[in-house]
């Protein structure tokens, strides 16, 4: 389970203010701006499926543990998403679907848990 609860506002506020750049009106956000959408909303993922069996990372901002199942404790996960902050962001608002991003390579996903497509879109606009 996540350590901290995400304020809903705050997650709001972050993915908000890198929309522009996500429907290609903007030019890519400063990394803290960035870095800061990608992180939290990871954590809304962590809060929404809690557990530990499938890693999901995205680089270089931050990887979280969620999905119920088998908790992994060493070496290499056995299930571990992962993407770049676009790609993730557009599947956390709900812009790009999952099977899509996983057709188009643009998602690597591993592991019988891997699937998120139920989880996503992690925030609605």
């Amino acid at each position: 389970m996540p350590s901290k609860s995400v304020d809903p506002h705050e997650v709001r506020a972050a993915v908000e203010a890198v929309l522009p750049w996500l429907a290609g009106e903007a030019e890519q956000p400063a990394r803290p701006v960035l870095a800061a959408a990608v992180r939290l909303s990871l954590r809304t993922l962590e809060q929404v499926a809690p557990g530990r069996s499938v890693e999901v990372r995205v680089p270089p901002f931050a990887a979280v543990q969620c999905v119920a199942g088998p908790r992994h404790t060493r070496g290499t996960p056995p299930n571990v998403v992962e993407t770049d902050p676009r790609t993730w962001l557009e599947l956390a608002v709900g812009r790009l679907g999952w099977a899509d991003a996983v057709g188009d390579a643009k998602v690597t996903a591993s592991g019988s848990r891997a699937d998120l497509s139920t989880l996503l879109p992690v925030l609605r606009f």
